[in-house]
């Protein structure tokens, strides 16, 4: 005999895996922008320093 279906549980499981899914989307996406800013920050202050000539090169 099949067993009785819970329409209510299943809809709850279904929306909490969805929001569990989106929210790990959203921290991996804030996670990437993060390190995108943060490898911005530190590429424009040494920016300057490539166009300078080493000081052991004569």
């Amino acid at each position: 005999m099949a067993r009785k279906p819970n329409y209510k549980f299943e809809r709850l499981q279904r929306e909490r895996n969805k929001a569990a899914k989106k929210e790990a989307r959203r921290q991996a996406k804030e996670e990437r922008t993060a390190q995108r800013k943060a490898e911005e920050e530190g590429v424009q202050p040494s920016a300057p320093d490539v166009g300078e000539p080493e000081s052991g090169i004569e």
